[in-house]
């Protein structure tokens, strides 16, 4: 339809507060009220602009037609005739005072019939067309438009139903779903702006009820929050970005941006589910309209599933004769026979057992933890099965502390969804792992729950090990399999902080692990289980090969300790690296061995100074080190450290070990190369100041510092720089970086350390 355009605002000037007539608009804030004024006030002046001319009517459509404009809208108008002979000159009269102000304009010249054929051709165009209103000139004009593209719509819905649900489904694709989007884009992505105007087009077509109830009041929360948005950003934004959330929060009243999120996100879900509900919907009428000839006189085909569950029509409902008034297990029943049959709910079912079903007794009987398990074992099918028994009040009858953390956020670039969406997720990642622990079902319920305690004061694992322990006394759970839950919540981040910040070859580094399992080595895996199912559900930038080895070699370490299992495959320390080697470098020289992701160098002046320009020349590489160690061998400084390409495939083994050579010989500049492309990666940036901790008891060897900070290119580099500048003796290191942030910890050596000093030096180090 359109055939023109031009962005602008319907504020007037950037920061002034007129209607494009230039009067002075005393718009309330972001809300109902507000839009409708402001389409009140586009409607008189553009009313304005129509010459009074028979057979000519001015219709807006979109946005405008259903009077939801917003402060940088553009106008979308139809000039409608009857094939007068003068409609050019007509409607450059109208376009060009538009083209004039700072409004955007979309428009079109039609007459109804050409009008009726663009929507029949085109299903962007209609879905505009649909929702056509009157605005100025002849009215009887205008309506005779409305009436026929409507009509035309509900008459062959086969035409354009599959166009629709490709650009839908394409536009997911491209926009992601709102709910778990860090900056979500509010009107294209998956249950925002674009999907409620959808579901009212299905309406149109009389195959879908109209949104209603929860529905329109998610909708209209979306748009007063892309009313805001745009207020605040001052331009035509729809995406809701970090920099703005804070703005658009107070505009709207809200304590906080987590506050917003979280409301945003619950009712990007009510949408997304609604959409869901409604293609099914459509699915089945379609399929009922082409079965009907033949199955008019047939009985409805009825599959049993589980006791009082039956498959019916490609849905899953209540079998004949079932009251849910005298069965409490019979939701969860429902929804694990949904999840493990891969078959969607019908929603009339749900709402039968969330308004009749009583609530689960204070200690639930086996059947209903059997049913929980079933359906979280289920895999990814749990996952629509959940939401679908979400959206429906059913889950927080189950587990009343789901409420707390349901579309909770996260504002964390590491996590891809909110909190409840992760506790399924991870769940659902659980599944398959089940097959390697003794107890499935506490790995699968430990996945639920270990981030139940997220959202309230104090460390979310302390505070959820112990609202896990009230919901293992609720499921049933033996006093010792509940010990067991709580320690899965408690200890849910042990293995991934012990692997990858500590020196595994340290006898305490095990200790701590056993203790924390109790030394129950069937404990132990399920907890490696959920370690692994808890990033994968993070996000793909919380699990890789590297860390998966360190924990695996980790856990096998502790069997060992605790009686169980063969002593695995030890890494060599770095004095034994070069020990099988022929010669030795000659002074003020070193040798480079490159296996993998392991790069070992022995040479140099001094073992400070050797990790300094290994760490820096890797960092130069575009290599993140992850684990270092630092010794001797036969009186030469030996380091080996172990790293993984930022992104792409590692470097040349040949050109690594050239620059380190250079490097230890002093002819290559490490600290003015990472000056030069930290100054350029951080330029506008604004530095989190780091943090240091010392930690007496994590070593029966070291002192070990924790330094947690903003990465860099360098950070090691500099650090251990300044531990060497500070009479600091580094036996190794470890280091963990979780998105733009690091922590890293180094083993210090040595008695009487003067730690004031440096940690003043390290902290120096690390705000550079």
């Amino acid at each position: 339809m359109p055939s023109d355009r031009q962005n602008g605002s319907l504020n007037g000037p950037a920061g002034s507060n007129t209607d494009p007539a230039g009067r002075q608009a005393p718009w309330g804030p972001a809300g109902p009220p507000s839009r409708a004024q402001l389409s009140d006030t586009l409607d008189r002046w553009l009313a304005g602009l129509l010459p009074p001319v028979a057979g000519v009517a001015l219709v807006a459509v979109g946005s405008l037609g259903r009077r939801e404009v917003v402060a940088h809208s553009d106008v979308d108008l139809v000039l409608l005739h009857t094939g007068h002979a003068r409609i050019g000159e007509i409607a450059e009269s109208v376009w060009y005072p538009i083209w004039d102000s700072p409004v955007g304009l979309d428009h079109a010249v039609r007459t109804v019939d050409e009008a009726v054929s663009v929507a029949r051709s085109d299903v962007k165009a209609a879905l505009g067309l649909l929702d056509a209103r009157y605005v100025a000139g002849d009215r009887a004009l205008a309506d005779e438009l409305a009436a026929a593209v409507r009509a035309a719509w509900r008459a062959s819905p086969a035409g354009w139903l599959g166009e629709l649900r490709e650009l839908t489904e394409a536009r997911w694709h491209t926009a992601g779903e709102l709910a778990f989007l860090l900056e979500p884009d509010l009107k294209e992505a998956r249950g925002g702006i674009r999907d409620a105007v959808t579901l009212r087009a299905l309406a149109y077509a009389q195959l879908v009820d109209a949104p209603r109830g929860s529905v329109r009041d998610a909708y209209r929360l979306l748009l007063d929050a892309r009313d805001a948005l745009h207020r605040s950003a001052d331009r035509p934004l729809d995406r809701l970005l970090l920099a703005e959330q804070d703005a658009v929060a107070a505009a709207l009243n809200y304590a906080d941006a987590d506050a917003l999120l979280h409301d945003v996100a619950d009712a990007a879900r009510t949408i997304a589910y609604a959409t869901d509900t409604a293609w099914r919907q459509v699915d089945g009428l379609l399929s009922k309209r082409r079965r009907w000839p033949i199955r008019r006189r047939s009985a409805v085909a009825r599959r049993p599933l589980a006791d009082g569950v039956v498959e019916q029509n490609g849905e899953v409902v209540l079998a004949r004769g079932i009251d849910p008034a005298t069965d409490a297990v019979l939701p969860l029943r429902f929804a694990a026979a949904a999840a493990v049959a891969n078959i969607p709910p019908a929603r009339s079912s749900l709402e039968r057992l969330a308004t009749a079903a009583p609530p689960l007794p204070d200690v639930w009987p086996d059947n209903a933890l059997q049913s929980l398990v079933a359906l979280l074992g289920a895999g990814e099918p749990a996952i629509a099965v959940w939401e679908a028994c979400d959206r429906h009040g059913l889950v927080e009858k189950w587990l009343p502390e789901w409420g707390r953390v349901r579309s909770l956020p996260q504002r964390n670039a590491l996590h891809r969804y909110t909190v409840d969406r992760h506790l399924v997720a991870a769940a659902v990642a659980a599944a398959p792992l089940a097959r390697r622990v003794a107890r499935p079902d506490l790995l699968l319920v430990g996945a639920l729950l270990h981030d139940i305690g997220k959202g309230l004061p104090g460390d979310h694992s302390e505070v959820g090990a112990e609202i896990a322990g009230g919901i293992a006394v609720r499921l049933g759970l033996s006093a010792e399999d509940a010990d067991r839950l709580v320690r899965l919540v408690r200890y849910h981040l042990l293995l991934p902080d012990t692997a990858t910040r500590r020196d595994l070859d340290d006898p305490a580094t095990l200790e701590v692990v056993a203790d924390a399992v109790g030394h129950d080595g069937v404990l132990l895996d399920v907890l490696h289980a959920l370690t692994e199912s808890d990033a994968s559900a993070t996000g793909p930038a919380a699990w890789s090969s590297w860390k998966a080895g360190l924990i695996n070699d980790l856990v096998k370490r502790v069997h060992v300790l605790i009686g169980q299992g063969a002593p695995p495959t030890v890494r060599p320390r770095p004095a034994e690296v070069f020990a099988a080697a022929s010669t030795l470098p000659a002074p003020g020289e070193c040798s480079v061995a490159v296996h993998g992701d392991e790069v070992a160098v022995i040479g140099g002046e001094g073992v400070q100074q050797l990790l300094s320009r290994t760490s820096g020349i890797c960092a130069i590489h575009r290599l993140d080190v992850y684990a270092a160690d630092a010794g001797t061998f036969d009186g030469h400084p030996v380091v080996v450290v172990r790293a993984a390409p930022r992104f792409g495939r590692l470097p040349d083994p040949a050109l690594l070990a050239a620059d380190l050579r250079r490097a230890v010989a002093g002819s290559y500049d490490v600290a003015a190369a990472l000056a030069r492309r930290e100054a350029e990666a951080r330029e506008g940036a604004d530095p989190v100041p780091p943090q240091i901790s010392w930690l007496p008891d994590a070593s029966t060897e070291a002192t070990v510092l924790e330094l947690r900070a903003e990465d860099r290119r360098g950070l090691l580099h500099d650090v251990t720089a300044a531990l060497e500048e500070s009479g600091a003796s580094v036996r190794g290191a470890r280091v963990s970086t979780f998105g733009s942030a690091v922590v890293d910890a180094f083993y210090l050596t040595g008695n009487d350390l003067p730690t004031e000093e440096i940690g003043k030096a390290v902290l120096a180090a690390a705000s550079v």
